[in-house]
Order: C-alpha cells, then sequence, then structure tokens
C-alpha cells in the first residue's frame, strides 16, 4: 500500500488532497514487467494503472495479424482510465513495452471515486481527450510522414517517459510498433547512426544528440507535447 503522499505519476500529483485520501486506501505499487499484457482489445478490464515509471504501448490489431501502435504511455497518463468510466471493455491491446512501477487499483473503486469527485472524473476525461488527440495525430503522422521522422519522434516520445537517453529496444520492436518493415526501420537507423544522432547495438539504442533527433523529427512531437501540456496545466 502507499503510505502518504501522491505517487510518482503526474496526474495523480495534480489530485488535491481529499481526492488523494479517496484513492490512497485503494492504491497498490506493482511491478511493470516487460511484454506483460494489462489490457486486451475486446475483454473486461480489471484494474487501471498509474504508471510511476516505465511505458505501456497502446496498439492495435490489423486484419493481416499485424499491429501497430497508436500512443505509448507513461507517469503522466493512465492505462485504462477511459474504459472504466465506459463499458470496462478495453478497446485495443495495452502491454508493457519498458519495465518500471505502476499504482494499480480495481475498476469498481476507479469508478466509485469518478462518480464521487468531480475533479478527478474531469481530470480522468480529460486525459481521454489528450489521448485521443495523440492516437489521432499518430495515425497523420504514420500516414504522411517518412520513415525517418516516425522514428526519431517516436524516440524522442520514449526518451520522455524514461528520463534516460539508453532505450532497450531491438530493430524488431521498433518495426512492429511502427508498422513498418525491419529493414526499413534499419536503413533508417544506419543513417541517423552515421550522422552522429544515436548509437545502436542489438537490443539497446543510445540517443547521443537529441537536439539533431529533435531537427530530425516531424512537427508531430511538439504537436504531442502541446496536448500533454494542456493536459498537465491545472485548470483555472
Amino acid at each position: 500500500m502507499i503510505a502518504s503522499g501522491p505517487p510518482p505519476n503526474r496526474l495523480l500529483q495534480m489530485l488535491d488532497a481529499t481526492d488523494m485520501d479517496l484513492l490512497r486506501p485503494h492504491l497498490i505499487t506493482i511491478e511493470l514487467v516487460r511484454e506483460t499484457v494489462l489490457g486486451e482489445a475486446g475483454a473486461v478490464l480489471r484494474h487501471v494503472y498509474f504508471p510511476h515509471d516505465g511505458t505501456v504501448s497502446i496498439t492495435v490489431g490489423l486484419s493481416e495479424g499485424q499491429t501497430i501502435e497508436v500512443a505509448m504511455l507513461g507517469r503522466d497518463s493512465v492505462v485504462g482510465g477511459g474504459a472504466a468510466l465506459a463499458d470496462g471493455i478495453a478497446a485495443s491491446d495495452a502491454v508493457v513495452l519498458f519495465p518500471g512501477t505502476a499504482s494499480m487499483l480495481e475498476i469498481g473503486a476507479f469508478r466509485t471515486i469518478a462518480a464521487t469527485s468531480a475533479p478527478f472524473r474531469s481530470l480522468m476525461i480529460r486525459h481521454e481527450q489528450a489521448l485521443l488527440a495523440r492516437a489521432q495525430q499518430s495515425l497523420l503522422c504514420n500516414t504522411l510522414h517518412p520513415v525517418e521522422a516516425r522514428l526519431a519522434r517516436w524516440l524522442l516520445r520514449a526518451q520522455d517517459l524514461s528520463d534516460s537517453e539508453t532505450l532497450p529496444l531491438t530493430q524488431e520492436t521498433l518495426a512492429q510498433m511502427m508498422g513498418v518493415r525491419r529493414n526499413a526501420i534499419s536503413l533508417v537507423a544506419h543513417a541517423l547512426q552515421r550522422a552522429g544522432i544515436i548509437r545502436y547495438s542489438r537490443g539497446q539504442i543510445v540517443i547521443t544528440d537529441q537536439r539533431a533527433l529533435e531537427a530530425t523529427s516531424c512537427d508531430c512531437y511538439a504537436v504531442m507535447k502541446a496536448y500533454d501540456a494542456r493536459l498537465l496545466a491545472r485548470p483555472r
């Protein structure tokens, strides 16, 4: 159990003391183990998660059997909040990408607190609005922008959530997340490494020049950061 003070999740840190007192008895700190499935599309959710660190990939499946990431969630997010406020059925898969920890609570407790506290409910709704905007921007990016810019944007988001220049990633994972062929990722990663922007070896990518990576990224990175800033700004 969490004894006192808000956990290191930015949404929880935005709550006032009254709402944290409502949540605290229900929060359990858990380990986010890589590749753990937190939610499966079409399945009933049992828990809601507020990541402290680590990242969770929200993906959708295609009819050909492929999957593509529509959002990457971490300490600025809640996993399963939207479904909990609706019918409790997950609309997409949620899988741990980078390990870490999270605060977990049962969906029934989440719903009760959302019904009791208007500020808590409002924050969760704002989060879902920001998540929808991010998913739409991701779809636009994947449709219109070259792989190099998309990869740069993805790596920057991953770095924002992990606070580390070193990301435990394989090219196969990147290709799956971005919905492109592995050889396309390999070519782009090689070009970025030649330019001194990243360094990669098997199972690991190191960002060596963040400014250059930001310059390589499309405008979608800045647009998505603006969504996050609006979400995390306290309403007047």
